[in-house]
């Protein structure tokens, strides 16, 4: 039986470009779903789970902006891709989105063989990173004496942490989380799918992001290294008193405002 098309949900207030792009996007084979603003946008992630969104900024509601910080604090959605397609071309414009979450960003005006592209891009980086969360789905939790905890390892490229943090809350995981990148390390540590506590270790780690939640925030930056979860029990205090979603929340305003 052959497998079902890849479903694209569509936001745009511009029923031209949602007319333009859906009609690019059904001839590839997608199926296809339209929303005319933001809110409408989340209403039909929530009901549809896509495997990919393409939205503007600039809306009327639920700007873009707000919208993918919704999708990346709700587990069921975190992981689903999104390339911004907008008229907000400049290059702050494009930092501002790939921190809080974008997967791409494409400037109006856009040549469709390029939106192609980039949709195929986007999907199959999402098949690697679906592949990367089932390993952390099935990776045992060893005991604390066991010599050789079993886990996962990979790079922040394939897996960002923010994508990691919800897969362990998904799956209620125990264990360590540790970041590597040149001249920086980071170790979160989780119980039943909670961040309890985290550290920052490394001559260049802010003073005031060396533990407990701002050490997540700042680990929220990092869009590069390597990570590694080792699957273990975790007897320590909860330091950090706060849900997966609302961390995710507050590191992502941090990161938008530029505080971090």
């Amino acid at each position: 039986m052959p497998s079902a098309p890849p479903r694209v949900l569509i936001v745009d207030d511009d029923p031209w470009i949602l007319r333009m792009v859906s009609t690019l996007l059904e001839k590839r084979g997608y199926a296809i779903s339209t929303a005319s603003d933001g809110e409408e946008g989340l209403m039909r992630a929530d009901q549809l789970r896509p495997d990919l969104i393409i939205t503007d900024v600039m809306m009327p509601k639920l700007d873009g902006w707000s919208l993918v910080r919704a999708l990346r604090s709700r587990p069921e959605l975190a992981l689903v891709p999104v390339i911004f397609l907008t008229a907000l071309g400049g290059e702050e414009d494009r930092i501002r989105g790939f921190r809080i979450g974008a997967d791409d960003y494409l400037p109006k005006p856009f040549r469709f063989e390029e939106l192609d592209l980039r949709v195929a891009n986007a999907l199959k980086k999402a098949k690697q990173t679906q592949q990367k969360a089932e390993e952390v789905k099935q990776a045992p939790v060893e005991p604390a004496t066991s010599k050789k905890p079993a886990g996962i390892h990979g790079t922040l490229e394939q897996l960002g942490l923010s994508s990691l943090l919800v897969m362990i809350e998904m799956e209620r995981k125990s264990g360590i989380l540790r970041l590597e990148r040149i001249g920086a390390a980071g170790r979160i540590f989780c119980r039943d799918g909670r961040v309890i506590a985290a550290r920052l270790d490394g001559d260049r780690a802010p003073a005031d992001a060396r533990k407990g939640a701002q050490a997540v925030y700042h680990l929220l930056t990092w869009s590069d290294g390597r990570f590694d979860f080792s699957g273990v029990d975790v007897d320590m205090e909860d330091e950090v008193q706060s849900t997966t979603t609302h961390l995710l929340m507050e590191g992502a305003r941090l990161i938008d405002e530029g505080k971090r």
